[in-house]
């Protein structure tokens, strides 16, 4: 009897054993997975950084922004004030063409209070949004490129253009 007992107390030794160093690599592999979706959510906040900077370098060239041969010539990093006017209208049909939260236009100088620009008080004003998904300047990071913001203003004989330094704003993520 002394030896069935000694049997049983290496058998539950054992499984006891068993059971810690199963417990021991469950807790390891859970530590792993844990730092590998930490660098996973790292890189593609990275990815997304790097899409809106490629974004907001390419997006004043685009056909939506661009003075174009608007304004006599090719101008590069142009915006057409008018345009993104018009665009700010009608921004239901591009919510999600660039897939960002937040795209704004602010005039550098000169620089009083920010006034946003409404169809009524074009071109009294100094700050254009053009859209935002969900509450852009809370909850996005914010990417910015200088332009020149130009629009056509004219009086009884002269039409004349007038062109502003001016920084788009992508903003890409938080809460999406």
């Amino acid at each position: 009897m002394v030896r069935n007992n000694k049997a049983q107390m290496k058998i539950q030794q054992m499984a006891f054993m068993l059971i810690a160093v199963t417990l021991f690599f469950v807790l390891a592999g859970m530590f792993f997975l844990r730092i590998s979706f930490s660098e996973l959510r790292s890189s593609a906040e990275l990815v997304e950084e790097k899409n809106a900077l490629l974004l907001v370098s390419k997006l004043a060239n685009s056909p939506e922004f661009s003075c174009e041969n608007a304004f006599g010539g090719v101008k590069i990093n142009c915006v057409d004030e008018d345009k993104i006017m018009a665009l700010k209208t009608n921004i239901d049909k591009y919510s999600g063409f660039w897939g960002i939260s937040g795209i704004e236009v602010r005039k550098i100088y000169p620089l009083d209070e920010l006034t946003e620009c409404t169809s009524s008080n074009y071109p009294d004003c100094n700050y254009i949004r053009i859209f935002s998904g969900s509450s852009a300047q809370s909850s996005g990071v914010g990417v910015s490129n200088f332009v020149a913001l130009c629009r056509i203003e004219g009086g009884e004989n002269l039409i004349q253009e007038k062109c502003e330094l001016a920084k788009i704003i992508v903003y890409y993520g938080g809460g999406e």
